[in-house]
């Protein structure tokens, strides 16, 4: 019997996929499986019990990796399984920015009691004209699940959209529109277009990438978005741009005081995956990849450890060994069941930067002791035995 703990409430849809062989615990102390979305867990202490951690969303900047990693405890995400829920939002963004939708809903409401609500508005309607997208040009700088279906949406509005990601791929290419012109300069986007959506992880060469030099390069007329991590913006030098019409506007779903006083600035509280399908897909997605891991020892979207996958164990018993990535360990992995006269049937190796995962499938039962020679070769992190 697994138990997982929900440091977040999840969708019950989700919560749904676990079977009999589940159980729910109010206490992480017991947890086998822990699933989280926006919760803090980097002061919160990991028990050894924990083998795997399910982020219902793609960021996972509230969880530990570093130390997630030296415990053996995979950490998943789930990519794209909000990523239609932000799509919609990013064009809400971008209309609201072209429009003044929001000064007119304004005036409306204020307006409400007058009986001459309606001749009036046709006078005052004026005052909060827009533009039109079509044909202006969006620059998308990321083509992950969001940025792809953003570009594709925006093409189909008859923009004139360019994409640039150095790192896109293969799966990737396929699944964007002929029409996206693929951009090798990031600097041309910023200058070019009229609109600039950005969506790219967090990391530190990706922190402050819209900074003052960045929006040197733009037009005054330029609309920026941001519905990916609010600190891939350098927030005083937009403010500062705000401040001096340096650009037109700026749309975020990350809001703070700052950003949210200045009349320029259009802040959404976070809703970029708030819609009950992205969160029952991503708590769906979840609990298939936290299942898939503690029952086959398959991973998929691990964020900590290399991607891996034999299917179901179809001989005696299936040995999942996570290792630090240095030489001879698959050596010490095959020569110990070896001694033991152990027939190792299938075997996958793969690494990921400093790590190393190992599936073995065993021809013949391995004992405790057998498992516990494994675990003392240096620089395994964990074992765990999955039939």
């Amino acid at each position: 019997m697994y138990q997982y703990h929900c440091l977040n409430p999840i969708a019950e849809v989700g919560l749904k996929k676990f079977d009999g062989n589940y159980a729910k615990t109010d206490n992480i102390g017991n947890a086998d499986a822990v699933l989280v979305r926006s919760a803090e867990m980097h002061d919160i202490s990991l028990p050894e019990t924990l083998c795997v951690i399910g982020r219902a969303g793609a960021g996972v900047n509230n969880i530990p990796l570093g130390k997630c990693s030296e415990q053996g405890i995979a950490v998943f995400n789930t990519p794209g399984a909000n990523a239609n829920g932000v799509k919609e939002l990013v064009l809400a963004g971008m209309l609201l920015a072209s429009r003044d939708i929001m000064g007119g809903l304004y005036w409306v409401r204020s307006e409400r009691q007058n009986e001459d609500l309606e001749t009036l508005a046709e006078k005052q309607k004026k005052k909060f004209a827009g533009h039109e997208i079509m044909g202006k040009r969006l620059g998308v700088i990321g083509l992950g699940a969001i940025g792809i279906l953003v570009a594709n949406a925006a093409a189909a509005l008859g923009m004139e959209v360019y994409g640039y990601d150095p790192y896109i791929s293969v799966n990737a290419a396929w699944k964007l529109s002929r029409d996206v012109k693929h951009i090798t300069d990031v600097n041309d986007i910023y200058r070019e277009c009229d609109y600039i959506t950005i969506h790219v992880p967090l990391i530190e060469s990706t922190k402050g990438m819209i900074n003052a030099d960045a929006i040197s390069l733009m037009k005054p007329s330029a609309v920026v978005m941001n519905f990916a991590r609010g600190p891939l913006v350098d927030q005083k030098a937009m403010v500062e741009a705000l401040r001096t019409n340096r650009i037109y506007k700026y749309v975020t779903d990350f809001p703070t005081p700052d950003i949210a006083s200045l009349k320029n600035a259009i802040v959404i509280p976070h809703l970029g995956a708030s819609t009950e399908e992205s969160e029952d897909n991503c708590a769906m997605m979840a609990v298939q990849e936290i299942r898939d891991y503690l029952e086959n020892g398959n991973i998929h979207n691990s964020v900590n450890y290399p991607n891996c996958d034999m299917g179901v164990c179809k001989d005696a018993m299936r040995v999942c060994i996570i290792h630090r990535n240095i030489p001879n360990m698959l050596t010490k992995f095959t020569a110990a069941f070896g001694d033991l006269g152990i027939n190792i049937e299938r075997m996958n190796n793969v690494t990921k930067g400093e790590y190393g995962y190992v599936i073995m499938d065993l021809g013949n039962t391995a004992d405790d002791e057998a498992i516990q020679k494994i675990r003392r070769i240096e620089g395994v992190l964990r074992v765990r035995v999955v039939k």
